[in-house]
């Protein structure tokens, strides 16, 4: 049996949703199935949203603007990582080749 191609949603869909289900007395479910959206996704997506208005928490989820830094930051890590272990490396080279 073919597998469902996976549904890929705008920024401004997104927003658009979730301002009806902030703004609105329906519940999550009954805005997804006015709107055709999955209902799991558009609870992830409401959550997120009150996550980046309320801004970051001590000991709570990430805003977005703080997952976008955590991944430069680990990325920039694991940058700086290959190339101490290269100099690391090159230090043991020289050392064996002077003596």
């Amino acid at each position: 049996m073919p597998r469902k191609k996976r549904r890929t949603f705008s920024t401004s869909q997104k927003e658009q949703a979730v301002k009806i289900c902030l703004r609105s007395s329906k519940s999550i479910a009954q805005v997804a199935r006015d709107l055709d959206l999955p209902e799991n996704s558009l609870r992830n997506w409401v959550r997120q949203a009150k996550i980046d208005e309320g801004g970051p928490s001590e000991d709570g989820p990430l805003t977005s603007e703080e997952r976008e830094e955590l991944k430069r930051l680990r990325r920039e890590n694991r940058d700086l990582q290959m190339e101490r272990d290269f100099l690391k490396k090159a230090a043991a080279f020289f050392a064996r080749e002077s003596s």
